[in-house]
């Protein structure tokens, strides 16, 4: 018998999925650009920082997904954790926001304090997420016991994932720096300025997307729990490896995470090589770039229940992986041909296009990883009996955040190797602010050479080097090298919808012989 969600359900988690990923990107976009650009915490610093906090969700994670997965309440065992968690990562988020300004010259106690803080709240902020991001992936596959419905809510919640991020997108940069411009001029600190733009845009946005978040609380669980049982924390990580084709997703996803560099990057570059720091208006480039990225990415998510009808999962995943890595190559090989001209139009459609086609080929292998483990989750049921939700869609959130972790470090050793670093980036922001004052120059960052000032000497197109290097090769080179593990994975179309009929004829055996029970009782 078919149980699946209403519209109303459907639309509730959508909205509260839009809002949960606001919150995510607000950090994922802003913050690295945030700790080096805003309060100049050293690039190396940043990039261990952050991969330790992955680290630490290796760990987090599968344990939040035993909790999901032992957790047993009148609302369910996903939906308790949508109710209560959305204001606590909301004040987490800001906390992150919250910090002094790293100064090489000051003294050591003081930089110990902004570097630890700013590794703390960060951490912080990661396992408050993880409580929240479980769950809301996670009860799609107890939203519903009909595969097509699965996979469609499944799509659908990528695209409203990626309009979300691409709020946050198109407005936290750009927001943060008229706003902090504008503080900087009225108290005289430019730095201080910018700082407070950012701490109040991630405060107003964060508002706005927790209200959405709390939405997602409207979903209901309708796939009864098989069993009971209740699975320790080992047990967990058994069951994440003892599962081969969830085991091949999962190396997979790590094997490709250099791609999310592109979107820690993308605020650097966007607000260096295109708007000079702030000093001039680069949003029509955002639009157009970034509305690339994402563009790609919605139609390729809208198509993917659709092909999955026609074409193998693991054909198209592996398929649109290995292509995706041409666009990214053809992005460093546009950079090497035009260099210091990418600003200009004929330039921007190339880049546009690439674009376009990179975001398509990953937003669909993220629908068809999240489809996929859906079918993981089905295939642990009918083989052990115990459904672990909460445990396979930790190994998503581990994915995306040991992938943010990878490429954390991987852009520190760039961005250090060139220079662009602390007291660099701060002399940067300076000396483009005043080329911009004085002669109204533009596309100084873009244009500009080796460059002595403030007592250093700043090296402009070591700088751009490495950040078109860094949104291009490493992403390129991994693509190719993720799809080895999936070239044998098990769960074949037929495979996957043979078991998902043989899990409802058992949920509708038991149902008969439930209702039969009060019955047999009174006899």
């Amino acid at each position: 018998m078919k149980q699946t969600y209403t519209p109303k359900e459907r639309n509730m988690y959508l909205i509260g999925l839009a809002g949960q990923n606001m919150i995510y990107n607000i950090i994922a976009v802003a913050m690295t650009y945030y700790f080096q650009s805003v309060i100049f915490i050293p690039t190396v610093a940043i990039g261990v920082m952050m991969a330790a906090a992955r680290v630490w969700d290796a760990i987090n994670d599968p344990m939040m997904g035993t909790l999901v997965d032992r957790t047993r309440t009148k609302w369910g065992k996903c939906r308790p954790y949508l109710i209560f968690m959305p204001g606590i990562i909301f004040v987490t988020t800001v906390l992150t926001f919250i910090n002094g300004r790293y100064d090489v010259n000051g003294s050591t106690a003081s930089k110990v304090l902004i570097i630890g803080w700013a590794a703390f709240s960060y951490i912080l902020w990661g396992m408050s997420y993880t409580v929240g991001d479980i769950p809301i992936w996670g009860i799609t596959a107890l939203m519903t016991n009909d595969e097509n419905d699965r996979n469609k809510l499944l799509s659908l919640a990528r695209i409203v994932a990626g309009l979300g991020g691409g709020v946050v997108l198109l407005t936290v940069l750009n927001f943060s720096q008229d706003l902090g411009n504008k503080l900087g001029d009225k108290w005289g600190d430019f730095s201080k300025g910018m700082q407070w733009g950012f701490i109040l845009v991630a405060l107003g946005l964060g508002f706005i997307a927790t209200a959405l978040f709390q939405c997602a609380a409207y979903a209901k669980e309708r796939v009864k729990q098989p069993s009971d049982e209740h699975k320790g924390f080992g047990d967990s990580l058994k069951i994440m490896w003892d599962c081969m084709p969830f085991r091949r997703i999962l190396i997979s996803g790590i094997i490709k995470a250099p791609m999310q560099i592109i979107t820690i990057v993308a605020m650097t570059l966007l607000s260096y090589y295109y708007g000079d720091n702030g000093s001039q208006n680069y949003f029509i480039y955002l639009i157009v770039i970034g509305g690339g990225v994402f563009g790609g990415m919605i139609v390729a998510m809208a198509f993917v229940p659709k092909l999955c009808e026609k074409f193998e999962k693991k054909t198209l995943y592996n398929v649109l992986t290995a292509a995706s890595s041409i666009p990214f190559a053809l992005l460093f090989i546009f950079y090497l041909i035009a260099g210091t001209e990418l600003y200009k139009p004929v330039w921007v459609v190339f880049l546009t296009i690439m674009f376009l086609l990179a975001g398509g080929a990953l937003g669909a292998t993220n629908v068809l990883q999240s489809v996929m483990i859906a079918d993981c989750i089905d295939y642990d049921e009918d083989r052990t009996g115990y459904r672990p939700d909460g445990v396979l869609f930790s190994g998503q959130s581990f994915i995306t955040k040991l992938g943010a972790g990878i490429s954390s470090l991987i852009q520190s050793a760039i961005f250090a190797a060139v220079g662009f670093s602390d007291r660099n980036v701060e002399l940067t922001n300076q000396f483009l602010a005043e080329q911009h004052k004085i002669s109204g120059a533009i596309n100084v960052f873009a244009t500009s050479g080796v460059v002595k000032f403030g007592g250093a000497v700043l090296d402009f197109p070591a700088y751009r080097l490495g950040m078109f290097l860094l949104i291009s090769i490493p992403a390129a080179v991994s693509c190719v090298v993720s799809i080895l593990p999936m070239l044998k994975y098990e769960l074949t179309n037929e495979k996957s919808a043979e078991i998902l009929d043989r899990l409802n004829a058992r949920r509708a055996l038991d149902a008969e012989k439930e209702a039969e029970q009060p019955e047999q009782t009174e006899e």
